[in-house]
């Protein structure tokens, strides 16, 4: 898989670079960005941050929005954002042309059903291809952490708890804790996966905290004015899962914060921080 580069720009003595690539995973043409810090123009291999963006974002939100960039440099970590859902020519999109379905909303599950099947696989893409894709490429080490936000934080979840050897560490922002028993998982969990629920389950990280095989060091912030809460992210079906479960979860509820970026930008630093523990200590 070949990298045609987008842009450079250079940030905190390193390097924000944006690729473009063909996916096999996906069949199609996918894009993402990479912040390499400064210690990897000296030669020194470094560990990588995946993170996984909302619903509608691309791979330019975060980088752009989260004020992340200092951190990463002073501590040594790559940070990685894919795009968060197949997108081109041939790749259908909700035909009624919803926000929280479809282009930008791809949900980091495997999808099963047609027209989404064929292109509608971000996990793969997310867990698979494009780590090996980094770690082909780039300066950096076999060592992963996954975070993100919203529809990206219930990805990120997902990843860490389904295949936990592959992560050091997980953490999430406002993330959707229970898509099975909420409008937005339930929309594109039945149009991704089919009408069988108990599919849904094998999607949803309230329900495998319970069946995690290995627990990876999990940080949780949500805010308490996000007006999505309610409704959409149930982080209490998450706690009261690891609770029984017995799985080390930390869930910080976060006072008057939003869902917004303001939010993200507002406790980054302490999640970098986070999971630069785990990696560095993973050496």
């Amino acid at each position: 898989m070949s990298l045609q580069k987008l842009s450079l720009n250079k940030v905190f003595g390193g390097e924000h670079v944006r690729y473009e690539h063909q996916s096999e995973v996906l069949s199609c043409t996918m894009q993402f960005a990479i912040y390499l810090p400064p210690q990897t123009k000296k030669g020194q291999s470094l560990p990588v941050v995946y993170w996984l963006s909302g619903l509608t974002c691309t791979d330019e939100n975060f980088m752009q929005k989260a004020g992340a960039l200092k951190a990463a440099a002073e501590l040594g970590l790559v940070i990685v954002a894919p795009d968060t859902s197949p997108r081109g020519k041939g790749v259908p999109d909700d035909p009624e042309g919803a926000w929280d379905f479809g282009l930008g909303a791809g949900f980091y599950v495997n999808a099963t059903q047609e027209p989404w099947a064929k292109h509608y696989r971000m996990y793969d893409y997310v867990v698979s291809e494009l780590p090996a894709l980094i770690e082909k490429n780039f300066l950096v080490t076999d060592k992963r952490s996954i975070s993100g936000h919203s529809m990206g934080g219930h990805g990120a979840l997902i990843a860490a708890l389904r295949e936990p050897e592959r992560y050091q560490s997980v953490s999430a922002f406002s993330p959707i804790c229970q898509p099975t028993q909420c409008p937005w998982g339930e929309k594109a969990f039945s149009n991704y996966l089919g009408s069988q629920r108990e599919i849904w389950l094998d999607w949803d990280a309230s329900v495998l905290i319970a069946k995690a095989s290995a627990h990876v060091p999990m940080l949780v912030d949500q805010g308490s004015a996000d007006h999505f809460l309610a409704e959409q992210l149930k982080p209490t079906a998450l706690q009261d899962a690891a609770s029984r479960a017995g799985y080390p979860l930390t869930l910080r509820m976060q006072p008057g914060y939003d869902h917004s970026y303001y939010f993200i930008t507002s406790f980054i630093d302490e999640h970098l921080r986070f999971h630069a523990q785990a990696l560095l200590k993973s050496r």
